[in-house]
């Protein structure tokens, strides 16, 4: 495994792009899509800002003018994709920034989602997001530049029950980011993974949560968990930018980025442990490797 610091081949040696940073976003809407687009725009960057409704980011052009693009966009459409990134590219002349957020949770137990609801969930936060980046790739290669950031979460390191195939599909993201990051390097393209703790978004609300079709036995199992989950100290996301902001403009960006001060000691946690188990059984382990032909 090749870790991004890595990465073999030569990386051009660049001047780094100076501001206005050209972003591209998906889920603009709202959440930290809504918060970071807007704060990108204050700073005097310029957006291609997306959302699957174009009058739910109609505002920013109102506000913002030229320096914001506004598009419609439903990420789980490859062709309009393709179409969406490069209407973006031509019309600032490059994309500095390509910030793939769109997303939300299934909520149920691993029994009671349907295939369907997996396989929609999947279609939007990971198969919407690799559109993207192929999509993209070719146009940041030729420029010779360019920083993919994906929006994760801290629950792409650790799971929680309910949530679990919404947990399942960072994991997958976070794996797709690990090696584009190595793929990508010696074209001059940086990849962070952007990892959230619980903050106070709308990513709760109705609109970001979608239902798998309820199992009685699993009622009161599910009920002091979503209680459990009110209780979280959530974090402001409007705190969020300035980091963000220190991430995009570093000449060295890391690979990942927690947001949020409890993901770490969360993390560190739950790699203990693990590390704990497999060394307790590593003599099983090895004596399966048998011997070497």
């Amino acid at each position: 495994m090749i870790p991004q610091h890595e990465t073999t081949g030569v990386q051009p040696a660049l001047p780094p792009v100076t501001s206005p940073k050209i972003w591209f976003i998906t889920g603009a809407s709202r959440g930290f899509g809504r918060v970071w687009t807007e704060a990108a725009l204050k700073r005097g960057d310029k957006v291609a800002a997306t959302a699957r409704k174009l009058a739910s980011i109609a505002d920013f052009s109102e506000k913002y003018g030229d320096n914001v693009l506004t598009l419609e966009l439903d990420v789980t459409k490859p062709e309009q994709v393709k179409t969406v990134v490069e209407q973006a590219h031509a019309h600032f002349g490059r994309l500095d920034i390509v910030l793939n957020n769109a997303g939300y949770s299934l909520v149920g137990t691993i029994e009671e989602a349907s295939a369907d609801d997996i396989r929609d969930l999947y279609e939007t936060n990971v198969i919407g997001p690799v559109s993207v980046i192929q999509a993209a790739l070719p146009l940041l290669r030729e420029q010779g530049s360019g920083h993919i950031l994906g929006t994760s979460s801290n629950l792409g390191h650790v799971t929680l029950p309910v949530i679990g195939y919404y947990c399942s599909s960072k994991w997958a993201f976070e794996a797709i980011h690990e090696s584009l990051a190595a793929e990508v390097k010696a074209f001059g393209v940086n990849v962070t993974i952007i990892e959230p703790g619980a903050y106070a978004t709308e990513f709760g609300s109705q609109e970001s949560l979608k239902f798998a079709d309820a199992l009685a036995i699993y009622d009161d199992f599910k009920g002091h968990f979503i209680n459990g989950l009110r209780n979280l100290e959530r974090g402001d996301p409007e705190a969020t930018p300035e980091a963000l902001f220190k991430v995009v403009d570093s000449e060295n960006p890391p690979l990942r980025f927690f947001l949020g001060s409890h993901n770490l000691p969360d993390v560190r946690a739950a790699y203990a442990a693990r590390l704990s188990t497999w060394e307790a059984w590593e003599s099983v382990s090895s004596s399966a490797q048998g011997v070497s032909k």
